[in-house]
């Protein structure tokens, strides 16, 4: 049963994530999440633990979601307290809205962060092996946690139902810690060879995951699909 290393290691040649002024093509992409799996790894992130992730639209917080789901483990957006929880990644300013268990691994991008204990994304990442070595369990796996659990195969399934194409740029305007962004927003591009597209200013796509009015000429409503998810 396929999983989200095998979208991950086999993305069509035309995906594209864009953050703007950031770009990541198919290659730089790959090897960036399977450099944030690596590094979670050093971290203790492993099959089944718990990774938080800030609820933000930066490309920092999709890899953090993809490279974790690599090590087997699930991902909450936009959790904050006291989190039973392997490792939180999110913005170095917000690290202390969440509180790990004793051991817990906290991770910031953006600003380097004064306690030399806790990571900095952008120079731990970026050294980490650019490849990734084939994973052990299945597409059963939970890879999202929010008010319910989702699998790989699950997450997968639903994102196959959009009928993007590599031309789309879908920009995600929604919360992730809706399951609809993520599966709409994150994944269904990457499956369709489209580009992800975080706005920032006036940046617009082809399609928007959106819960209010937006600028491109589609909107997808995140809390209404997709069916069955």
């Amino acid at each position: 049963m396929e999983t989200l290393y095998d979208l991950v290691n086999d993305l069509p040649e035309s995906t594209e994530l864009r953050a703007p002024p950031r770009e990541y093509n198919r290659r730089e992409l790959r090897q960036t999440v399977f450099k944030t799996g690596n590094f979670l790894r050093h971290r203790g992130v492993h099959e089944d633990a718990t990774v938080a992730v800030a609820d933000d639209r930066a490309p920092e917080a999709v890899f953090a979601f993809l490279g974790a789901t690599l090590l087997g483990a699930r991902v909450r957006f936009g959790a904050t307290g006291a989190v039973d929880a392997r490792a939180s990644v999110g913005p170095t300013e917000t690290l202390d809205d969440v509180s790990l268990p004793a051991g817990g691994q906290y991770v910031g991008y953006g600003e380097r962060p004064d306690d030399p204990s806790r990571a900095h994304f952008e120079r731990d990442v970026w050294s980490e092996n650019p490849a990734f070595p084939p994973v052990s369990f299945s597409g059963d796996a939970v890879a999202l946690a929010a008010d319910d659990l989702y699998t790989h195969a699950v997450l997968l399934d639903a994102a196959r139902r959009f009928d993007y194409d590599s031309d789309d740029i879908v920009a995600v305007r929604a919360p992730l810690a809706y399951p609809g962004t993520v599966v709409a927003g994150v994944l269904a591009p990457l499956v369709a060879g489209a580009t992800l597209l975080l706005p920032d200013g006036d940046a617009t796509g082809t399609v928007a995951v959106a819960t209010s009015d937006a600028p491109e000429s589609r909107t997808i409503d995140p809390t209404r699909v997709p069916e069955g998810l």
